[in-house]
């Protein structure tokens, strides 16, 4: 498995800040299933992959992926040929190379099941200082709804369990009481600040620097100048061997089989203007005319959505 960050923001002491995105890159090598085999053992092993990783860690033979990552700076976003805040957009990797930081390695497996993982509690809101949240969408409601479903899930004091609390820097907040507060509750200092007790209070240099939002704020169309067909076609006929391309085509034909004909030829279309080759094996797997389909594709959204109504 490969994993890829939604961009974030690192900032220094200089007030510089920089756009980045995190690559967690396989160590084990892509491995793949079949639509058939995931159906066959979705019902009888359906725990075959949390098992393969147990056994794995626990015979020595321990999973890791290489930590690598891309920069750019404010200027190079300004003008990019991609939105870098779109997360069906990459940054590529020829304009921005990867530089490998590290390794991530998992060496143990959890002693207490529900201790260590049924109690982990993770959140993008949980920054160091240097690393901040970029203006993505995604991550703004990432960052409200995961610690939301934690105060949910576990109380308001998760973050205080064990499995969740930092090691080597304790928490000092003016957060006290709550379910299942189990610690010293702040003692018998205040709860409020600013205080004349010797408490706590912020640390102005670690606030991250300000960055320049451009325009008027307003609810409008999203209309970026990038073109959405340029990368899906580049991953189909660069990056993709011809096993997956046929993979790829067999699972869409089998989940869009039981579309009506019109979304159909409209998602076919879609794929068509990425590839002709993509779209054409769909179209035929479907029985669609591939004339059709090609002429659609020529066709806006709303050209498109009304040759289709019927």
């Amino acid at each position: 498995m490969a994993i890829q960050a939604i961009q974030i923001k690192w900032y220094n002491e200089k007030g510089e800040y920089f756009w980045v995105q995190y690559h967690f890159k396989t160590d084990q090598g892509m491995k793949n299933l079949t639509r058939e085999e995931a159906e066959r053992l979705s019902g009888t092993d359906p725990d075959h992959a949390t098992r393969d990783l147990y056994e794995a860690i626990r015979r020595g033979d321990y999973p890791s992926w290489t930590f690598e990552m891309q920069i750019m700076t404010p200027e190079q976003a300004e003008d990019y040929r991609f939105d870098i805040r779109d997360i069906t957009k990459v940054w590529l990797h020829g304009d921005f190379p990867t530089m490998k930081i590290g390794k991530l390695v998992l060496n143990r497996n959890p002693t207490n099941y529900f201790a260590e993982v049924e109690q982990a509690a993770f959140s993008p809101a949980n920054l160091v200082p240097g690393i901040g949240i970029s203006p993505d969408k995604m991550l703004h409601a990432m960052v409200f709804s995961y610690h939301d479903t934690h105060v949910h899930r576990l109380g308001p004091n998760y973050h205080l369990i064990p499995v969740n609390a930092p090691k080597y820097s304790p928490e000092t907040s003016y957060q006290r009481d709550g379910f299942m507060r189990v610690d010293g509750n702040g003692g018998s200092g205040p709860n409020y600040w600013p205080n004349s007790f010797g408490g706590s209070a912020p640390n102005p240099f670690i606030l991250e620097p300000p960055f320049k939002v451009p325009g008027l704020a307003a609810r409008t169309p999203y209309n970026y100048p990038n073109d959405d067909f340029v990368q899906p076609g580049n991953l189909y006929r660069d990056v993709m061997t011809e096993e997956d391309r046929e993979h790829l085509v067999g699972n869409i034909v089998y989940h869009l089989s039981g579309a009506q004909k019109r979304i159909q030829l409209r998602q076919t279309a879609l794929f068509f203007k990425a590839d002709p080759d993509y779209g054409s094996r769909v179209a035929k797997g479907l029985g669609l005319e591939v004339k059709e389909v090609e002429r659609l594709a020529g066709m806006s959204n709303e050209e498109r959505a009304k040759a289709t109504e019927k």
